[in-house]
């Protein structure tokens, strides 16, 4: 009986999986439609971005503001991989307006050395500047989400946490990261990736429980008539 019973969770529990993942596809289905809609509207100010706080994830809207360096640090992401190349991803804090939250605003990609005791020096914007692009909120990783903020300049830092960021600047900021399409002179890239996996990542891995449902249940069931037939065997 305990046997039996054994493999019936195994089996329950992968073909759970199997449609925990396809729940994950529709959701991320929605989910890019949902970016296309932001894509396709039009611009937001800097007001309006902040009637959306509290209402949904606010990655995809597009925005345009004017910024001020008032604290011209700079801040490095650690672990970051565009093109096969691993390095940071720099970020930098502005004042919107003395009575709003600031932004923060990333500067892009920038490789690393293999020398970790060096820094990429990534200079930090100085002018006032009309900014514009897209903003993206990265959820926190649960398993790895402290700051854990180095000391110099540029601040490595190992996880983009906004609150405790604004801690460490002493300012209040806004949820989100700003994406700019037109800082001068910029040159470095800015990976876009608003959904880690796919829809079809997830349908896929759906396929793969459901493949290893069906062959666990082919395999104990094999055992099972087998065992049988040893049963009758031994009865003759």
């Amino acid at each position: 009986m305990f046997i039996v019973l054994s493999t019936l969770m195994v089996f329950t529990i992968l073909v759970k999986l199997g449609f925990w993942q396809l729940e994950r596809a529709e959701q991320k289905q929605q989910w890019q439609a949902a970016l296309s809609q932001r894509q396709n509207a039009s611009v937001l100010t800097y007001e309006q971005l902040l009637a959306h706080l509290g209402n949904d994830n606010l990655t995809g809207y597009k925005l345009s503001t004017h910024v001020t360096p008032i604290l011209q640090q700079v801040f490095l992401l650690d672990n970051q991989t565009v093109n096969g190349r691993v390095g940071y991803l720099a970020y930098q804090a502005f004042e919107v307006a003395p009575d709003k939250p600031w932004l923060l605003v990333e500067l892009g990609f920038e490789a690393g050395s293999i020398d970790r005791s060096m820094l990429p020096n990534v200079a930090a914007l100085t002018s006032p500047l009309a900014l514009s692009g897209r903003v993206y909120q990265k959820q926190m990783n649960p398993m790895s989400s402290e700051l854990m903020a180095e000391t110099g300049s540029p601040i490595r830092i190992q996880n983009l946490n906004i609150e405790q960021l604004a801690l460490l600047i002493d300012k209040p900021l806004l949820p989100v990261v700003l994406q700019p399409n037109n800082i001068p002179g910029d040159s470095r890239i800015h990976p876009w990736q608003p959904i880690p996996l796919s829809a079809q990542k997830h349908q896929g891995y759906a396929v793969q429980w459901f493949s290893m449902a069906g062959v666990f249940a082919v395999i104990m069931l094999f055992l099972f008539f087998r065992k049988l037939k040893q049963q009758d065997n031994h009865k003759n």
